[in-house]
């Protein structure tokens, strides 16, 4: 099998170093290139082709949302992993809103932080649902926004009967085992869903279905 190509995104040095040394361990990760600033990244992106992006937030002339936004927008966009010293920051809930999928601490164990990048390469978000319910929670409140909601409502109205069932137990941070098993389906049959919910409604993950689930106001009963 191929590496997993990481691109390292963060001003200070040492951070990018210890990131660094501590994947140079994993046979399965390759650490293609660094950057110390967001605005490097639209680039090396393009020159590197790397499978994730471990973006950190906060850096000097383009932080890590502004980066997160762009690239994402990108057809060939890699995965986005926003490295964070702070679990509830209302600019990691906007890169979460923005795309990336998920977020890790800085002075996460390392082992944990390897788990993440093999987990976002194989398409699985590195939070589950309901730490980002925990997440929007903590930084906004329990209520979203009444703009918020009736835009969610809208984009959620597309989707039929089943997928927007399948887009609420995604959103409670329920398995595709636990999905199929709640609503009679198979696990194949979830997954079809869940990528119809993401097609239909030009979403990038589930983290993002949790995130529009939440907004809605779908979860307030849960």
């Amino acid at each position: 099998m191929n590496p997993i190509r990481v691109l390292l995104v963060d001003d200070d040095p040492l951070v990018r170093a210890g990131l660094s040394f501590m994947m140079g361990g994993a046979d399965d990760i390759e650490i293609v290139g660094e950057a110390a600033d967001g605005s490097q990244v639209a680039p090396l992106i393009g020159e590197l082709h790397p499978d994730v992006v471990l973006m950190d937030i906060r850096m000097p002339t383009m932080d890590g949302l502004a980066a997160t936004e762009a690239l994402r927008k990108r057809p060939d966009a890699p995965e986005v992993i926003v490295l964070t010293t702070f679990h509830a920051d209302e600019q990691v809930l906007r890169a979460l809103r923005a795309g990336a999928a998920g977020f890790v601490l800085k002075d996460t164990p390392p082992a944990e932080i390897v788990a993440a990048v093999r987990a976002v390469a194989a398409g699985e978000p590195v939070l589950s649902p309901t730490v980002t319910q925990q997440l929007i929670t903590q930084v906004t409140g329990v209520n979203p926004q009444q703009g918020r909601r009736e835009r969610a409502l809208e984009r959620l109205a597309l989707l039929g009967e089943r997928e927007r069932e399948v887009a609420v137990a995604v959103g409670r941070g329920a398995s595709n085992a636990d999905i199929a098993a709640e609503l009679f389906l198979s696990v194949a049959t979830v997954k079809a869903h869940v990528s119809r919910v993401l097609t239909k409604l030009d979403l990038n993950n589930r983290v993002q279905i949790a995130l529009l689930a939440h907004d809605a106001g779908l979860l307030d009963a849960e």
